[in-house]
């Protein structure tokens, strides 16, 4: 039986595999003192490769029959995971050869954003699985990236082991699907449905489905990792699970969902609603007393992940937008806080909230990117996590109106604990006056990140169309 490849519509992949087998060949034969320009390397094919994707932006339709889409949902969100990659490559060479295992890291970072890339153009379950496993391994790997660490060690294997269990019960899930319909294509399971309605078997199969979704994405209940994860792990991999597996997990849970079960809403929806509250709540209260940064992010990131699902109850063009809009501007801005943390830790070799006391006052720059990105993640105007979250609620008021009231309030819980970083930032006085000098591309991976959360707090429009032209395939 033959099988109709579009190779046209997998250009991009083809290249980031491309751009990984020639890192992997340069690892294995270039000598660890001559290793620095890979790190470059990487950061210039990934973003060449982002160049690309306008023109991509042209080309749609069914790359490999029946298995993988390259829709301009699928492009969007494979030019967020390049665009993670990119600035997580930039920020990584010097924190990598201070840990002294350099090329290592930019194979399993390509690796990770080829994942990645095939997850969010999955419309079949052996895709979805391979590009959601490609992923998970390569970010096990990462997180436990510090060898000699002990915490770095044990963020790795508890990865290990609730991404298994994750994974185990996503897989279960899935074939629970299988044996009731016959089918491994996700647009299928819609017509199935319709004819033949649904089981209480099938619920189940929903159930474990969501289950392993909301582990992907640091959903509470499922969110344990994720505290233990970011603070463990080396902080630009912590940085590129916060952007660019979130939202390629946050992409194939939006296609699964309104693609396979459109006609049952009801039988899923409450169910959403429910983990949306619990996440943001969990998420925001008990951030509140962390006093590690990276800890801090992490329970907001599992915050953030409670505000996005808002945006899924909407279920109509408006929430769709709304997702892709807000996932790109928490891109942007969790990228900014986490390089600042990034470049900190590696000259200090500290990340407690105390430990950014007068930062202001050794890297002007460094202070601004992080209460820029942090006031954005709160939601504050005139920045642009005001206008995404503006775009995320508004949709829900009429039907969840208790939702939207709820998360406006965790919004405002949020401001607590950001602000309590920006205290320490500005009023404190440092223990080192000692000026922090900036390599370029850090410099201008800051200058970014900042100039784009601003410019899109005030003027959102061109990103707000390009999301709104992605949403019109849900809107068939």
């Amino acid at each position: 039986m033959s099988v109709n490849i579009n190779y046209l519509l997998l250009i991009p992949e083809i290249l980031v595999l491309s751009l990984g087998i020639l890192l992997f060949v340069l690892a294995l034969i270039t000598p660890r003192n001559l290793q620095k320009g890979i790190g470059y390397l990487t950061t210039i094919g990934l973003l060449g490769i982002f160049l690309y994707m306008p023109i991509a932006w042209k080309h749609t339709g069914m790359a490999i029959e029946g298995m993988y889409q390259v829709d301009k949902v699928a492009i969007f969100f494979k030019a967020l995971s390049l665009l993670a990659g990119v600035f997580v490559t930039a920020i990584a060479p010097r924190y990598m050869e201070k840990i002294g295992y350099y090329s290592e890291f930019f194979v399993f970072a390509v690796f990770a954003v080829l994942g990645m890339m095939i997850l969010v153009s999955a419309t079949d379950f052996l895709t979805l699985y391979l590009g959601l496993e490609l992923m998970t391994i390569t970010f096990i790997i990462l997180a436990a990236y510090k060898r000699e660490s002990a915490i770095g060690a044990e963020a790795g294997i508890k990865y290990l082991i609730l991404a298994g269990v994750s994974s185990a019960i996503l897989l279960y899930g899935l074939s629970l699907f299988y044996g009731l319909t016959r089918t491994l294509n996700i647009v299928d399971i819609a017509a199935i449905v319709t004819n033949n309605g649904i089981s209480p078997t099938f619920v189940l199969a929903m159930v474990f489905v969501l289950a392993g979704f909301a582990f992907k994405i640091s959903a509470v209940p499922f969110h344990m990792w994720a505290p233990d994860v970011y603070q463990g792990a080396p902080t630009p991999v912590t940085a590129f699970l916060a952007t660019g597996s979130k939202a390629a997990s946050f992409a194939i849970f939006f296609r699964f969902f309104y693609l396979a079960f459109p006609g049952i809403r009801e039988h899923w929806v409450g169910l959403l609603a429910t983990l949306a509250a619990l996440t943001m709540v969990v998420g925001n209260l008990v951030a509140i007393p962390q006093t590690n940064l990276k800890r801090m992010l992490a329970y907001s990131s599992i915050a953030q992940a409670g505000y996005i699902l808002v945006g899924f109850l909407a279920a109509d063009f408006a929430g769709f937008k709304a997702i892709m809009f807000y996932l790109s501007v928490y891109l942007i801005a969790t990228i900014g806080a986490f390089t600042v943390v990034t470049v900190y830790e590696n000259v200090t070799g500290k990340e407690e909230i105390r430990d950014f006391a007068g930062l202001s006052q050794r890297s002007p720059i460094m202070a601004a990117v992080l209460v820029v990105s942090l006031l954005s993640m709160a939601g504050i105007p005139p920045l642009a996590g005001f206008a995404g979250k503006f775009y995320l609620f508004y949709p829900i008021i009429k039907n969840w109106g208790w939702l939207a009231l709820l998360a406006l309030i965790m919004s405002m819980v949020s401001v607590y604990y950001y602000l309590r970083v920006v205290l320490v930032v500005y009023r404190d006085e440092p223990e080192d006056q000692t000026p922090i000098t900036l390599p370029n591309s850090i410099y201008f991976t800051l200058l970014i990140t900042m100039a784009v959360t601003i410019v899109l707090g005030v003027y959102p429009t061109p990103l707000a169309k390009i999301a709104q032209q992605a949403a019109m395939i849900f809107m068939k």
